[in-house]
């Protein structure tokens, strides 16, 4: 199957009609060798830079959060108001540099899964995930 059909599968299954820009999308974001991180403004400035067309930031949003939803995107919260978005949607840990913030994923050999010692009643553990910001040590600096 082609690439251009791929993308065009992915879009129908997530309820989308493929069109030019949300194929250039999919090219973005499914066509490459690494899974990388995004966010939403990001990925619309670079669509725009390729396509070399205004793209709607709706657009950009809607499809990706499409793609979310059906498990082709995982979003990984930074804060009440920043999330990434991340193409390798296995369970796996970030890093997030609070002075670049470029989200980067951990080595799973480094961080022991914490022991979750209770659950919430009626509700089971679907992952667990670890985040954690580092920032530059000001004080070995001097």
């Amino acid at each position: 199957m082609s690439k251009k059909n791929e993308f065009i599968d992915k879009l129908r299954s997530s309820g989308l009609r493929p069109t030019k820009q949300r194929l250039k999308i999919c090219e973005l974001l499914f066509d490459r060798d690494n899974t990388f991180h995004f966010t939403i403004n990001d990925l619309a400035k670079n669509i725009s830079e390729m396509l070399n067309e205004k793209i709607s930031l709706a657009t950009v949003y809607n499809t990706v959060h499409a793609f979310k939803y059906k498990g082709y995107l995982k979003e990984i919260s930074i804060n009440s108001d920043k999330s990434y978005f991340d193409t390798n949607t296995t369970n796996h840990h970030h890093f997030f540099d609070e002075d670049t913030n470029e989200l980067i994923d951990c080595d799973e050999k480094i961080i022991e899964t914490p022991k979750i010692k209770r659950n919430i009643s009626g509700k089971k553990i679907n992952s667990v995930e670890v985040l954690v910001k580092v920032a530059t040590d000001n004080q070995n600096q001097k």
